[in-house]
């Protein structure tokens, strides 16, 4: 499953890899692109579109759309 989501408060290429380790807690193999610049995060995972959303929330950060 490809998932791309809006975070509007990234900020840095820490913020990135925040994030990416985030997300590889729940999927170690999981392909993750943070875009700083455009604010984008673009995952490849099996994991759930709910998992991959509740590990970016966790580490902090905001998914526009998303509660």
């Amino acid at each position: 499953m490809a998932l791309k989501m809006n975070v509007p408060n990234i900020a840095c290429d820490d913020c990135a890899a925040k994030i990416t380790d985030s997300i590889h807690v729940v999927e170690s193999d999981a392909k993750v692109d943070v875009d700083v610049k455009a604010k984008t995060v673009t995952v490849e995972a099996e994991s759930s579109e709910e998992s991959i959303k509740q590990a970016i929330v966790a580490a902090g950060y905001h998914i526009e759309g998303y509660q």
